[in-house]
């Protein structure tokens, strides 16, 4: 008998002894989880750290502020809002629009914050979104839900908001925050859908940290192998949420995007989960250049592999705390996977090879993605620049070709010629934890 992937998965999770709570009031599916074994062919979505049974206890100071900030979130409905409306965050509003409705904990409007435009017709994006419940522009074709309200007033958008989803460029979120400093309350909490990183002088700054060290908020992180068409369409798809150390607010996060086609779990490391999302856009645009010339699928798999091995030394470098299951994750090599087969950083690096390295990445990007932003290419730069920086160019030869092919400094096919060079991880401390 076939049975289908949700269905699989629901198998799995009772085998691991996860229980799926009732909600009488509005549906009788909440995916709020409780987590009693482990198994060997599935992570599980509260893990405890290095594969210890769960604390008993926290510290007295630590769970006090815990139990006030859950107060608040059991006290009254959540209020969401999400910042950003492109692909994915369309996407992200109908996932949490559907739950919304259903879930008791939640109020059921979900503002979503639109960068406003002029649409060919000389309409306002926000107004045909509100009008239609359709983002025409970045996701056309689908509802998003009667609950979403497109705001074009940032400051308005979120005043009322206790739970903030953030999902933009990430090359526009330091000025985003710089605009939310002071206009939202300190008990919110906040998650990231942002694949990206700033580099700053004293050293790379992700966008989880960005947005807690700016608005004094708690972050988590939500990152897999999510191309948004697909998900959009309500076929199966996983994801990770990062969180560090409420797991309630993760479980929230859990329950807010969890659908029957929308497999969410947890684990405790925000910087591996982030840098998961943030890096494997580069291993894309190398996959996309091998596509381009043509290499074939050995290629690409080898390229991929190499790419693998490199998210997971620069992450270990960066943040001693990443673990490693993490990198078995939704968020990781699933990621890794299906960016590197279908995603748009692939799209335009394989239309960047075939012409040859002669057309920018920025005319392609305008040409093929409709008003979309790429991420591979700066977070590429990025990457390079920390690399530089820490004179780590030589443990990175993909990163680095990555970057210098972007830029017109090596040819397309040097991906391959020069990627193949083993990196001199001998020249760290303690090496083999990074190969």
């Amino acid at each position: 008998m076939s049975r289908s992937l949700p269905l699989i998965f629901s198998l799995a999770r009772a085998s691991l002894g996860l229980h799926l709570r009732f909600s009488p009031s509005r549906s009788q599916y909440n995916p709020s989880f409780t987590f009693t074994s482990l198994s060997c062919f599935m992570a599980p979505a509260f893990e405890a750290q290095g594969g210890a049974p769960p604390p008993q206890a926290e510290p007295v100071q630590e769970q006090a502020a815990v139990s006030q900030n859950n107060a608040h979130f059991s006290n009254y409905e959540s209020r969401i809002t999400i910042v950003g409306s492109g692909n994915w965050g369309s996407v992200a509003s109908k996932l949490i629009a559907s739950n919304t409705l259903r879930l008791s904990s939640f109020h059921d409007e979900v503002r979503m914050w639109v960068y406003e435009e002029i649409l060919p017709s000389g309409e306002k994006l926000t107004d045909v979104i509100n009008s239609t419940n359709e983002n025409v522009k970045y996701l056309p074709g689908i509802k998003l839900g009667k609950n979403v309200v497109a705001d074009p007033d940032l400051e308005n958008a979120v005043k009322d908001a206790n739970m903030l989803v953030f999902v933009t460029p990430h090359q526009f979120m330091e000025g985003i925050c710089r605009k939310l400093v002071g206009k939202i309350n300190g008990d919110v909490q906040a998650i990231s859908l942002i694949k990206g990183m700033e580099v700053k002088m004293e050293g790379p700054c992700m966008i989880s940290s960005l947005i807690s060290e700016q608005l004094g908020i708690n972050c988590c992180v939500l990152m897999g192998a999510n191309i948004a068409n697909e998900i959009a369409v309500e076929k199966f798809s996983e994801a990770t949420v990062g969180y560090r150390e409420n797991r309630e607010i993760a479980e929230k996060w859990v329950q807010l995007f969890s659908t029957p086609y929308f497999l969410v779990t947890a684990v405790q490391d925000v910087e591996g989960v982030e840098l998961c999302g943030t890096l494997k856009n580069v291993v894309a645009l190398a996959a996309g250049f091998v596509d381009g010339l043509e290499m074939g699928n050995n290629t690409k798999a080898a390229i991929m592999r190499i790419g693998l091995r490199e998210m997971k030394a620069f992450s270990k470098l960066l943040f001693s705390s990443v673990k490693d299951t993490t990198f078995f994750e939704s968020c990781g090599v699933a990621d890794l996977i299906t960016t590197c087969l279908g995603g748009r950083n692939r799209k335009v690096a394989e239309a960047f090879a075939k012409n040859g390295g002669k057309r920018s990445f920025d005319e392609l990007e305008a040409e093929m993605l409709q008003g979309q932003k790429l991420q591979g290419v700066s977070t590429a730069r990025e990457v390079y620049e920390v690399l530089g920086h820490r004179g780590w160019l030589e443990l990175f030869p993909l990163f680095a070709t990555v970057h210098e092919i972007c830029i017109g400094r090596l040819p397309p096919s040097a991906i391959v010629e020069h990627s193949e060079r083993k990196p001199r991880f001998e020249l760290l401390d303690g090496s083999t934890q990074y190969c």
